[in-house]
C-alpha cells in the first residue's frame, strides 16, 4: 500500500501460446471492470510464454523492480519435473512473506526419484519406515486409503527443507490418491489460516492418519488411520485427539508453553482448524489459558498468542503417547 493506493503485480504464464492467447481474452474485461470500480488500485498485468524456470529469472525482475515483498505463487504442473525444488527454496528464502501452491504427480515423481536416483529414494523410503518393496505393493491399489498415508509421508520429507510450513495434503479422488498441491508458507499464520480455508471447502483435500497435533506419526501396526476430509465428522475426530494430544505437548515442553510458540510447534504437523484447537484448550482438563496480567481464559476465540499454556497443578492420566521424548508422568 502506498499513500492510499495498492499497487499489485499480476504474472500470468503459460508454455503454450494458444492458452497465454486465451488467457489474454478472458482477463481483459475483468480488467476493465478493475479500472472502472477501483480507483485505489494500480493492477499491473504482465503475459509470459515460457516454461516455468525460464520465466522466473523474468518473474524475479518484475517483482524487483517495484519491490514487492508479499508474493504468491500458483504453480500448476503437469507430472512433477516442471518446477525445480531449488526455485521452490529460492521464493520462500527471498521474499518476506511468501506462499506457493504447487502441484504434482506423485507417481511421476516416485518414477523419477527410482530411475534417477534409487539411493536417495531409498533415503526417503527409509525415513518412513518402508523399502521399494513396501512401494511397488501399495502402488498396486493407490485407491488404498493405507497408501495415501504413505505417501503423505514420502511427500512431507520431499519437501520440508522447501519451506517452514509445508501442508503435504492431496486432492481428494478415492479412486486413487495421485494428484497433489502442496502449500509452502513461511510464518504459522499463513498455515493456520490455510488449514481454515481447507476447512472452510470440506472434501476438497484428504489426509490419511491421525488426526491431532502429531498426524504423520501414524503406525499401521499399532493404530487405525483416518481420513480426515475436513468436513465436520473429521473436526469431531481431530477434538477428541486434540484433547490428549494438548495438554502432553505442553508435559513435554516443561508443563507450560507460550501460545506463539505453541502455534510454531504445531502447524506443522497440524490438519485441524484453529477454532477446534481453541476449544480443545479451553475445555481441557488439564491445562489452563492463562493472560499476561494472570487471569484465565475462559472463551476458546478469546486466546491471543501473548497468552500461556499451562498445565494445571492436578492432572488426569491423559495418554502419554504424544512424541517420542517424554518419559514424564501426570501429576
Amino acid at each position: 500500500m502506498r499513500d492510499g493506493w495498492f499497487a499489485c503485480l499480476l504474472v500470468l504464464n503459460d508454455a503454450d501460446r494458444e492458452v497465454v492467447e486465451i488467457l489474454k481474452d478472458n482477463v481483459a474485461p475483468l480488467l476493465g471492470e478493475i479500472n472502472e470500480s477501483v480507483s485505489n488500485l494500480h493492477l499491473r498485468v504482465e503475459y509470459l510464454n515460457q516454461e516455468f524456470e525460464n520465466a522466473y529469472p523474468v518473474v524475479k525482475r518484475f517483482l524487483a523492480e517495484d519491490r514487492y515483498r508479499n508474493v504468491l505463487f500458483n504453480l500448476d504442473q503437469y507430472g512433477h519435473s516442471h518446477v525445480d525444488l531449488r526455485t521452490l527454496v529460492d521464493i520462500m528464502s527471498t521474499y518476506s512473506s511468501a506462499e506457493v501452491f504447487y502441484t504434482f504427480a506423485i507417481e511421476t515423481l516416485i518414477s523419477f526419484l527410482d530411475k534417477s536416483n534409487p539411493t536417495h529414494l531409498a533415503t526417503q523410503l527409509a525415513k518412513i519406515g518402508l523399502d521399494r518393496d513396501d512401494l511397488k505393493n501399495l502402488q498396486r491399489d493407490m485407491s488404498r486409503k493405507t497408501w495415501l498415508g504413505v505417501a503423505e509421508r514420502f511427500v512431507f520429507e520431499n519437501f520440508r527443507t522447501c519451506a517452514p510450513f509445508v501442508s503435504p495434503f492431496s486432492i481428494h479422488n478415492p479412486g486413487g490418491w495421485r494428484y497433489w498441491l502442496i502449500h509452502f508458507a513461511i510464518s504459522y499464520r499463513t498455515r493456520q489460516v490455510y488449514n481454515n480455508i481447507l476447512h472452510d471447502n470440506s472434501s476438497t483435500q484428504a489426509h490419511f492418519g491421525r488426526t491431532g497435533l502429531d498426524m504423520l506419526h501414524y503406525d499401521p501396526d499399532h493404530e487405525r488411520g483416518t481420513l480426515y476430509l475436513f468436513d465436520d465428522p473429521s473436526r469431531e475426530m481431530a477434538k477428541e485427539q486434540l484433547i490428549n494430544d494438548i495438554p502432553q505437548l505442553i508435559a513435554n515442553s516443561g508443563d507450560f508453553m507460550g501460545v506463539a510458540d505453541f502455534y510454531e510447534n504445531i502447524y506443522n504437523t497440524t490438519p485441524a482448524h484453529s477454532e477446534d484447537i481453541h476449544t480443545a484448550i479451553i475445555d481441557n482438563p488439564d491445562i489452563a489459558a492463562i493472560t499476561p496480567a494472570g487471569g484465565e481464559r475462559r472463551e476458546a476465540n478469546t486466546i491471543t498468542v501473548n497468552d500461556v499454556l499451562k498445565l494445571k497443578a492436578q492432572t488426569s492420566f491423559f495418554p502419554m503417547s504424544f512424541g517420542a521424548d517424554s518419559n514424564r508422568a501426570p501429576s
